[in-house]
């Protein structure tokens, strides 16, 4: 009897771990958005200061341009899970060593894993675009790279692909007659055969902001930022029939159909970039706040709504935004330096709309922003701001007028400032209200001083907050009821693996139940 009590005991113990293992493993599948982390930033964060950052808005993912030992340091024990990268530059070096290619993992990835987790090796970026000439040394660089963790025995925890442009998929509309550019053959074959072989993901830069660019007219903008669109107004594939509803899962299916093509069907596509710019210059009048923030928004919802694409509906790939930061140091256009989520003193360049947003991205971490005058904008400029917000902007601006508590300091810039936030705060927040031609930025530091109290500030007078909370309390509801909406979402998409979770460690409990 003992003996039969052991033998059960080890046999539901082992299958305990074995669900276990496939519980933490669903969980870790679970698609999701993270943030590539440029650094042509000046006044970039110290390594520790960012990773602090990534903790209060909640960013698990990101995705490094290089290997930065500092940032890879800092990342350690914090559950933030990290792409890093292998530099154009170092391509040719590794793609002709192994040496190399062993050394580049040993002092970037063993140094470092499993403290700081690393979940995959971005070889290049957009090599065989960019830089064709270094085509032929990319396939010897990932196999290199890839014996280096199979030597050290990581390659089932880290993945080793590379990111490609949109460009390489020629076609793309409709999706079921992309294909891959025939001239990139002798690399794309074999590379799908390798991300087959090793179960890594077919990596993509997919931008709607560029399609639509360069379709204008033919491409609706509405398509492109995810907005509702009447079934008439939807492209519809005529080889399939399949109805796309917004244009990145068109440039998904189209990267899909072209592996298909090449009889490769068990890759998943990963967005590794895509975003939206929220300034330009005069040619790139759709690179603007209020854009920016509609296609991140959206791309969030859609990526946690968990619908797939019309031709993998089962598959939901994750998205990494481009990017954290506005790299001000970029070259122009103007839109290169104004992919950001945030400027580079951690201020949002908006406040993205999703419902529930505090699970990813709180990027109002005070909930409680204000609108104020930019630095180092020219007076007569910050004035014809300030004039239309008390004129036809109909801000409130009693209180900057002579002998009032706001009129100090008496300056154009201070007055724009308590103007812009009236105007931000009547408007609801809304995205775009502050803007005004690019003279403005959003804060989360209450610019209020001695007995001036800006319209936005949590310090009003009891009285001010009794008429403002009658006035929001339809707001509020509202607010509450798309938050409990999201939280419910969420819940049900997590129970599966919670659930999983808790039968293993049910599992785990019986056998010491039945062994005494």
């Amino acid at each position: 009897m003992a003996k039969s009590k052991l033998t059960l005991f080890i046999f539901l113990y082992f299958a305990a771990l074995y669900t276990v293992k496939l519980a933490a493993a669903d969980q870790d599948n679970e698609p999701f958005v993270g943030v590539n982390i440029g650094t042509d930033v000046t006044n970039l964060l110290s390594p520790t200061e960012l990773v602090s950052f990534l903790q209060v808005q909640k960013i698990t993912h990101v995705r490094l341009y290089d290997a930065d030992q500092d940032i890879l340091k800092a990342l350690s024990k914090t559950k933030i899970r990290v792409i890093i990268s292998v530099p154009n530059n170092q391509l040719l070096a590794i793609g002709s060593s192994n040496t190399t290619a062993a050394s580049w993992i040993g002092r970037n990835v063993v140094a470092y894993y499993p403290e700081t987790l690393i979940t995959a090796v971005a070889v290049g970026d957009e090599v065989l675009t960019t830089v064709p000439s270094s085509a032929p040394i990319l396939i010897p660089a990932i196999e290199s790279l890839y014996s280096a963790l199979v030597a050290a025995n990581l390659h089932t925890q880290i993945k080793i692909s590379t990111p490609h442009a949109a460009s390489i998929v020629l076609d793309p509309f409709p999706p079921s007659q992309a294909f891959f550019n025939q001239s990139l053959s002798s690399v794309m074959l074999p590379l799908l055969q390798f991300l087959s072989r090793t179960g890594s993901p077919l990596m993509m830069n997919l931008y709607p902001y560029y399609v639509f660019m360069q379709n204008k007219g033919v491409v609706p903008l509405d398509n492109s930022l995810f907005k509702p669109l009447t079934p008439s107004k939807e492209m519809v594939d005529p080889n399939t029939l399949l109805h796309y509803t917004n244009v990145i899962d068109a440039m998904i299916d189209a990267a899909y159909f072209s592996m298909k093509n090449l009889n490769v069907t068990d890759v998943v596509v990963l967005v590794t970039e895509s975003g939206w710019p929220s300034k330009g210059d005069l040619k790139e009048p759709y690179a603007n706040i209020d854009n920016a923030d509609t296609y991140n928004s959206n791309l969030i919802k859609h990526v946690l709504d968990r619908g797939g694409t019309p031709f993998h509906p089962e598959i939901t790939s994750s998205v990494y935004i481009y990017e954290l930061f506005n790299e001000d140091l970029r070259s122009p256009p103007v839109s290169e330096a104004n992919w950001g989520l945030f400027n580079a003193n951690t201020t949002p360049v908006y406040l993205l709309h999703v419902s529930g947003s505090g699970t990813f991205l709180a990027n109002d971490t005070t909930n409680q922003t204000y609108c104020i005058a930019m630095d180092g904008v020219d007076s007569k400029t910050l004035q014809a701001a300030l004039d239309w917000a008390c004129g036809p902007g109909r801000a409130n601006c009693s209180e900057i007028q002579p002998g009032e508590a706001c009129y100090q300091p008496n300056n154009v810039k201070g007055h724009a400032s308590y103007a812009f936030d009236s105007y931000y705060q009547k408007e609801g927040r809304s995205s775009g209200s502050c803007d005004f031609k690019g003279v403005a930025m959003i804060t989360t530091t209450d610019p209020s001083h001695g007995s001036c109290i800006f319209p936005g500030s949590k310090k009003v007078s009891n009285k001010t907050k009794a008429i403002a909370n009658t006035t929001q309390t339809s707001d509020a509801a509202a607010d509450h009821g798309l938050r409990r909406r999201f939280i419910t979402l969420r819940d049900n998409h997590m129970s599966a693996a919670t659930n999983a979770l808790a039968f293993s460690i049910l599992l785990l409990i019986i056998p010491f139940m039945i062994l005494c």
